[in-house]
């Protein structure tokens, strides 16, 4: 083995891996540097189903290594839904059940598919000595071959095939036993909802699963159970009350595989923390034994550099070495780790991030191995980085945060609230102009409060500074103490002394919401998620839009004539027109929804008079109406009140 101290250029081979799980597995360094964390051995061993953590902090690398590493001993399916996969979801509903119900059936679905894949070709190749296979066996692959789910396919085409059948009753079960009953509109169904006929289906289908693993008896024999991996969720989601139900659909079928698959199937679910705290549904509280929350300690992240480091250099180093040859021992006098850690956030994409750019500013001027003007020049590049990345990773719950950050630009790291508060008043009425959907919510405290949950701001607490990450403690009202996190200074040319926190008050509101040298990048930032409430008028109006729109959708599915399919398409039309006419006017959207709930009865009552009272589309209208009565009246999204019911 080399010497670290033998002429050398450390910087030429030194690689700390990828920005994405997927890239780093492939390029080796995941797989051969993977840091087995707590929330890696809860998932592996099947203790906890629930991998919870903030954007970079090592949920796909679980993922990855869990789906691909080879040590979990038994077969992996991966579900990664992209924003084509999240539409169909998003837009499947049935009637007679909430829209959290109607999406757990469909992740009921692709759970079921995966698992019946899994059994049909694990007896084949580890139960298949006897000329005959068990008849659930062989049943089994019959459903897969007629309803065209044999193969492997794009999870956007599988979805497709799942909504429309579940929707149309047109599942082929007979070789479990099952027959529909009643042929009417463009299904074959028996009498009761659409969510009725779902669920009997999926229950149909989920015991051929069942019967064909009995007849395997795989656990008497010792073989490890399917595992199925969700990730990826942030990709489709859009902070509404359809991706709430999506990702909320998404948890009670995991909870409802755990118990009718039992030992033979498993499923770990991969997702954002700050949608996970969005969510808010009935059965919440069953899944806090299931959560895992990933938190990573100063020493993990260390550890983490210091692997890597050694993988590419293909030598085994010391804190020491690589924090004293390959790194310069300090920064301005802090030792370098201390330094690294101090500017960047607690996750292991920001230290790969920096690391890595620590490296590329050295092999850039020729260094063979990283100075000290090398992390400093770095440091700048990553603070905008990191400001630019807050910004995109939380748009669409806080659209605004580019002139909230102006108003830090060039002054002291250190703000008062009250200082905050006079500057956040300079911008005050451009913002509520610039985001009148969120006037209600847009306050100094509230804005202080996000600032702090997303990690930009801390607050002095006895002698040192709190950050989200390192407490589960919100920003509390009395605490008046602000601070720039040490990340995002260099980005906003904020430090020590820079200007008095008064002063920033008498600064013009130009100043403010024009980028200036160091800010000008925040002009472009196209931004995902935490969030702020829209106000109600916005609500009320964005959920008589998901209503016409549901509703149309279930009038193009019904078994209506063709006459009155059109004029109750029409008359939906007009209502969406007359909707989207005062989408801005908040006195009259009370008005609007009334007139809304008025017209789906009516439309209802009329398709009874004619002969349709039995139709889902009819009973659909009537739920419609009832639900927008209830979310006027002030019922909110999730649980059992929410938003396709």
């Amino acid at each position: 083995m080399d010497n670290v101290d033998q002429p050398h250029q450390p910087v030429r081979d030194l690689f700390f891996g990828r920005d994405d799980a997927e890239h780093d597995f492939a390029d080796g360094l995941l797989r051969r540097g993977f840091q087995r964390t707590l929330a890696y051995e809860a998932a592996l061993h099947g203790r906890k189903s629930l991998v919870i953590g903030r954007k970079g902090s090592g949920k796909s690398a679980i993922c990855a290594q869990l789906a691909n590493g080879g040590l979990y001993p038994g077969p992996t399916a991966e579900i990664m839904p992209d924003s084509a996969a999240g539409d169909e979801i998003r837009r499947f509903d049935l009637q007679g059940i909430t829209s959290d119900t109607a999406k757990s059936l469909i992740w009921r679905y692709l759970f079921a598919v995966q698992a019946a894949r899994y059994v049909v070709e694990h007896a084949q190749a580890r139960h298949g000595r006897s000329l005959r296979q068990p008849a659930p066996i062989r049943a089994l692959r019959e459903f897969l071959r007629t309803n065209g789910e044999e193969h492997e396919a794009r999870l956007t085409d599988q979805l497709m095939r799942g909504t429309s059948r579940l929707q149309s009753a047109t599942l082929s079960l007979k070789m479990f036993g099952v027959e529909a009953s009643v042929q009417t509109g463009h299904g074959t169904v028996g009498p009761g909802s659409e969510g009725a006929h779902a669920m009997r289906q999926l229950d149909a289908l989920e015991a051929g699963v069942r019967a064909a693993q009995g007849a395997l008896d795989c656990a008497t024999a010792g073989h490890p159970p399917l595992l199925i991996l969700v990730d990826q969720l942030e990709l489709v989601w859009q902070a509404d009350p359809d991706s709430h139900a999506l990702v909320t659909g998404l948890l009670l079928a995991s909870k409802h595989l755990a118990r009718i698959y039992e030992s033979s199937v498993r499923c770990v679910l991969f997702i954002r923390s700050d949608i996970y705290d969005t969510l808010n549904f009935a059965d919440g509280d069953k899944f806090r034994g299931e959560e895992m929350h990933i938190a990573w300690t100063s020493q993990a992240l260390r550890d983490l550099a210091l692997a890597r480091a050694s993988l590419s250099l293909r030598r085994q180093l010391t804190h020491e070495q690589l924090w004293g040859d390959v790194f310069p021992t300090a920064i301005r006098g802090e030792p370098t780790a201390d330094y690294l850690e101090r500017h960047s956030l607690p996750r292991p994409r920001d230290a790969i991030q920096f690391l890595t750019l620590c490296r590329d500013v050295a092999w850039e001027r020729g260094h063979a191995t990283v100075r000290e003007s090398d992390v400093l020049a770095a440091t700048k590049r990553f603070s905008r980085w990191k400001l630019e990345d807050l910004a995109r990773e939380y748009n669409v719950g806080f659209p605004f945060l580019r002139q909230v950050f102006a108003l830090f630009e060039n002054g002291d790291h250190r703000v008062p609230r009250d200082a905050f508060g006079a500057r956040f008043a300079a911008i005050h009425a451009d913002l509520h102009e610039a985001y009148s959907a969120y006037t209600e919510h847009l306050t100094p405290q509230a804005v202080v409060a996000a600032l702090f949950a997303i990690g930009f701001l801390g607050v002095r607490r006895g002698d040192g500074i709190a950050y989200a990450g390192s407490t589960s403690l919100p920003v509390q009202l009395y605490e008046d103490d602000l601070h720039v996190h040490p990340c995002f200074r260099p980005a906003l040319n904020c430090g020590e002394g820079m200007m008095a926190g008064a002063s920033a008050a008498d600064r013009p509101v130009s100043a403010f919401i024009s980028s200036g040298t160091h800010t000008s990048f925040l002009r472009n930032v196209t931004v995902t998620d935490a969030g702020f409430t829209v106000d109600r008028h916005v609500r009320l109006n964005e959920e008589v839009d998901r209503v016409i729109q549901r509703l149309l959708r279930h009038v193009a599915r019904s078994g209506l004539s063709g006459s009155v399919r059109e004029d109750t398409s029409l008359a939906l039309l007009a209502l969406h027109r007359r909707e989207f006419a005062h989408a801005g006017d908040g006195e009259s959207v009370g008005a609007l929804m009334r007139s809304a709930v008025s017209l789906l009865e009516t439309l209802a009552d009329h398709l009874t008079s004619e002969g349709y009272g039995n139709e889902t589309v009819t009973l659909r209208l009537a739920d419609e109406a009832r639900r927008l009565e209830r979310v006027l009246g002030g019922a909110v999204g999730g649980g059992d009140s929410d938003s396709s019911g």
